[in-house]
């Protein structure tokens, strides 16, 4: 792997990464791809769960997913269950800038790591905690994984078709959103701590608020009107015409021209200028009431052409369209090829892995993937022996598990 040194903004930031699963590595996967050094701590013997989840790949089993939540990460095992092992991890976590960690609320204290003790011994430290509830609060002691949360938190109620119990999203969302909050919660306080005498803060994010925080204006409508939105499936009613629509080809292509000079160009588009003079569509709010006659309207129309054509179409009319791509579509865009959002990086027995590129891109100091996700334990000597100077027996000791 290469382990030149980062040019990104973060290359002078330090961090430890406690934790599993994807909240609180997503957080160390977005600060790593903008050059900070994240030091992984995971359990001697399976590492984390996260080596093992999604498809796998080889004789070996490897996850397709560690490549890329763990990539341009450093892996240190340490069986935190011994006293030896969780001092190892305080003294990474004190020559740290910032320590990430997604346990259940408790956890770190019960271990003698306890956020007010770090802070005492180097009150410059930033610590951002994920849980899913929040570290305070009565449901804080729940544990609980994104898809949890996200029904808690109202967006599972809102997800599909009415007729039809609530699906999950697709991904795991909530546990995306709290490490994307988490990733700007350390940013705010790396500034802060910039302007305040070099101090550090305790950030606490809750998966279930992660998701309370993107859901609009839901709430400000159900206490204001009494109205609590309910699934709509492909449509958001009253705003027309914005949905899926068919082609001839079989394929879905999604239209949204719901502003009045947008569905100007649409009904040229398609040889039906009339349609904007229409009563019925010739206002935002007359579409609206007016959106499944609309709809039907629309969709003779695609039904009749391929989805190419449809594209082509709305593009030269400037109409917003696109495709319902897959992942095989995506993989294939020539845009998100140019753009290095689908790039590949070669991953140790797995050799070329295709994967997501660096978001956001800065023009001065952009991020980089310089490393897929590395095998368990690999930088043991580099970082327990460089780091620490412990022995070559003190880092067999404290890097292999026990059931003690």
């Amino acid at each position: 792997m290469n382990r030149t040194p980062a040019a990104g903004a973060l290359s002078h930031i330090k961090i430890v990464e406690l934790g599993s699963f994807i909240a609180g590595p997503f957080c160390g996967q977005l600060l790593a791809d903008l050059g900070a050094e994240v030091i992984k701590v995971e359990p001697p013997g399976a590492g984390d769960a996260m080596r093992r989840w999604g498809a796998q790949k080889s004789k070996e089993g490897l996850s397709l997913w560690w490549p890329v939540i763990a990539r341009n990460k450093l892996s240190v095992t340490l069986d935190l269950r011994r006293k030896e092992a969780r001092e190892a991890a305080r003294r990474l976590i004190l020559d740290a800038d910032v320590l990430i960690e997604n346990f259940r609320p408790g956890t770190l204290e019960n271990w003698g790591l306890a956020p007010a003790d770090l802070q005492r011994a180097k009150p410059s430290l930033i610590i951002s905690r994920v849980s899913a509830f929040g570290q305070t609060g009565p449901y804080s002691h729940r544990g609980g994984f994104g898809s949890v949360a996200e029904a808690a938190a109202g967006l599972r109620h809102l997800t599909g078709f009415p007729d039809l119990p609530p699906p999950r999203v697709g991904i795991s969302i909530g546990d995306s959103l709290a490490g994307l909050f988490s990733a700007i919660g350390i940013l705010a306080a790396l500034v802060h701590r910039s302007r305040s005498m070099d101090r550090g803060q305790i950030i606490d994010v809750s998966i279930a608020e992660s998701v309370l925080a993107v859901m609009e204006s839901v709430f400000s409508e159900y206490m204001e009107t009494g109205l609590s939105r309910d699934r709509t499936g492909s449509i958001l009613p009253g705003i027309a015409p914005s949905n899926l629509y068919p082609t001839a080809n079989g394929k879905l292509v999604l239209i949204a021209a719901n502003a009045d000079g947008l569905f100007l160009r649409l009904a040229a588009a398609m040889g039906m200028p009339r349609l904007a003079d229409d009563p019925r569509f010739g206002t935002h709010a007359a579409r609206g009431q007016h959106q499944a006659e609309l709809d039907r309207i629309i969709a003779a129309w695609t039904e009749m052409q391929s989805a190419d054509e449809i594209l082509g179409l709305m593009e030269k009319a400037g109409v917003p369209a696109g495709p319902v791509n897959d992942a095989a579509a995506v993989c294939a865009d020539l845009h998100f090829r140019a753009r290095e959002m689908i790039v590949s990086v070669d991953a140790l027995g797995l050799g070329a892995v295709t994967m997501q590129g660096v978001v956001p891109k800065l023009s001065d100091s952009p991020g980089s993937i310089r490393w897929a996700g590395p095998p368990l334990g690999a930088h043991n000597r580099e970082i327990l022996g460089g780091r620490l100077k412990l022995s070559p027996a003190e880092i067999e000791r404290l890097s292999t598990s026990t059931s003690a």
